[in-house]
This record gives C-alpha cells, sequence and structure tokens, in this order.
C-alpha cells in the first residue's frame, strides 16, 4: 500500500497532482505546471527533488533570458553545429565533461564567458580550430 504525505497545517492526506506555481525573477513572472503532492482542503505543497527539477529548469530558462545568457536548446543547436559531443564540448570550452549535459537540460546556467563564446563560435565556426590547437599545447 502506497504512503501519502500529510499535510502539516490539518493533517489531510495529500494527494499527487500537477497545478500551475507562479514564479518571478527581476520583474518576469512564468506559470509553471508543477507536480507535487498537495492537500485538497489548503492546497498546501509538498515536493520531492525530481518535482523542483521541473521548477529549476523552468527558473534556469527564465534566468537566461532575463541576463541575455543562451539557453538549452540554443546550446545544443551551437555545439551539434560544430559537430562536438557534450563531453568534448566541456573539455574544449570549458566546464568539464558533464558541463554541457546540464546546460542543455536546464540544470545549470552557462557563465556570460561561455555564453560569448559560443555565440563567436556559432558566427565564426572555424575559430574552433583556434581551440583546439591551444588544447594540445603541453602544459608546464
Amino acid at each position: 500500500m502506497e504512503t501519502h504525505p500529510m499535510c502539516h497545517e490539518d493533517g489531510t492526506e495529500m494527494v499527487r497532482d500537477v497545478r500551475p506555481v507562479e514564479f518571478s525573477y527581476k520583474g518576469q513572472t512564468m506559470t509553471v505546471a508543477m507536480p507535487g503532492w498537495y492537500c485538497p482542503k489548503c492546497g498546501e505543497g509538498l515536493y520531492t527533488r525530481a518535482d523542483m527539477k521541473v521548477s529549476d529548469r523552468a527558473l534556469n530558462a527564465m534566468k537566461a533570458r532575463c541576463e541575455g545568457l543562451l539557453d538549452g536548446p540554443q546550446i545544443k543547436r551551437i555545439r551539434k553545429k560544430l559537430g562536438l559531443t557534450q563531453a568534448a564540448a566541456g573539455d574544449l570550452i570549458g566546464g568539464g565533461p558533464k558541463a554541457f549535459t546540464k546546460y542543455e537540460k536546464g540544470d545549470a546556467l552557462t557563465s556570460r564567458a561561455v555564453t560569448n563564446l559560443l555565440k563567436v563560435l556559432d558566427a565564426l565556426p572555424d575559430a574552433l580550430t583556434i581551440l583546439r590547437e591551444n588544447q594540445d599545447r603541453p602544459s608546464c
């Protein structure tokens, strides 16, 4: 038998549902279809780690728009245009082997420097050879 969480307000058994939740960032507002456990009486919500990924990704997309950073689909398009795997992009551009996976899923935002470099590489794909040449240099 599945156990359901109880509302801390009145002890009512909570139900699994998806409800609209409004988020704001720097004057911008968006409504997200937020999965979670909800109290049918008072509407109180309880969220799992997986539920929170939904809001985290939505907030990251809103922050990227507000801050002029690339979002996941834009990053993926540029990476594929350059013919790079996610691991190779992380190694060549920076951030490590998992960075581009996180950027593209919306789990992490790029820095301004990474966004700017990707925009340059999108406009001038041949500039990738400069990064590759530098990568092959022996370290001290």
